[in-house]
């Protein structure tokens, strides 16, 4: 059963223009989100700074009294929408709570920049804190975040990456190009398969791509070569099977693996916080699965 605030959410979204609809504007979308975005209250993080990380454009959130280690944090939105700036409230939030550096990645997007420009762009960012990130304080452990598309990004990266991070946190995790499971038919609440099909569109310009693990990542041979991994998905949203295929997955190659399922949740709760009451304690079960992995 939808929660209260998840049903509202459902029926405003039955309100607004479709993506896979005739017409739809990305540019306009895109600068809409940013206003609204620009628009909310946003907590005070110690150090907020602008960073090219080789031509990759980040965002740095220091706290006061930071631990060693960051967190790097992939934005979700379809790898068409969004970006730091959409995502600035939620990355402040992340780091006062984790008492981590954040680094939020402004990976290039489709239809301009289809795949692998994003999770090259990942890459790029991986060197250059690599290089230059003990001059910024990033030295320590790191750990990957990324929420639906950012999900798929933060799990490839940790893929393409083995041993680079200390933990993995995906939450509601985009990982299927087929859109093969029974969750794509029976939960679509204000994100469908027509949608879900419409952003692969945009990523996967060419189709073969869509083979590639580095794209479906759930295709990949290397999964157990991941650190400890949260695996987070809401309960009426078409991608919880998915990510619950992928804790499977992780248990049976023996990697550490999490699976939360939140009851009543839809795709999208997790930025939400003066939405979606449990977008508290996910952010708090975050950190503390972070924190765990630091012990």
């Amino acid at each position: 059963m939808l929660t209260p605030e998840a049903r509202r959410a459902v029926e405003q979204a039955a309100t607004e223009p479709q993506v896979f609809e005739e017409g739809f504007d990305i540019e306009a979308s895109r600068r809409a989100a940013r206003e609204l975005a620009a628009a909310q209250p946003r907590e005070d993080v110690d150090e907020v700074v602008d960073l090219d990380a080789d031509g990759v454009r980040c965002r740095l959130y220091r706290p006061a009294g930071a631990r060693p280690g960051a967190v790097v944090h992939l934005h979700g939105g379809g790898f068409v929408f969004h970006d730091i700036d959409v995502h600035d409230a939620a990355a402040r939030r992340l780091a006062n709570r984790a008492r981590r550096a954040v680094v939020s990645v402004d990976y290039r997007r489709p239809p301009e920049h289809p795949f692998p420009a994003a999770p090259d762009d990942v890459d790029t960012v991986l060197r250059w804190i690599d290089r230059e990130g003990a001059a910024h304080g990033l030295d320590g452990p790191l750990y990957a975040h990324g929420d639906s598309a950012g999900g798929n990004l933060a799990l490839v990266a940790a893929l393409r990456h083995p041993g680079r991070f200390h933990a993995v946190a995906l939450i509601y995790p985009f990982l299927d190009p087929t859109s093969g499971f029974d969750s794509y038919r029976t939960e679509q609440h204000a994100f469908d398969l027509r949608e879900a099909e419409w952003y692969w569109q945009q990523y996967a310009a060419d189709p073969a791509d869509r083979e590639h693990p580095d794209l479906a990542p759930l295709r990949s041979d290397r999964l157990w070569t991941l650190p400890p991994t949260l695996v987070v998905t809401a309960e009426h949203d078409p991608l919880r099977d998915e990510g619950e295929r992928l804790a499977e997955m992780l248990a049976e190659h023996g990697v550490t693996v999490v699976a939360t399922r939140y009851l009543g949740q839809i795709h999208g709760f997790w930025r939400h916080h003066d939405v979606f009451p449990a977008a508290q304690p996910l952010m708090l079960q975050v950190v503390g699965f972070f924190e765990a992995q630091s012990a």
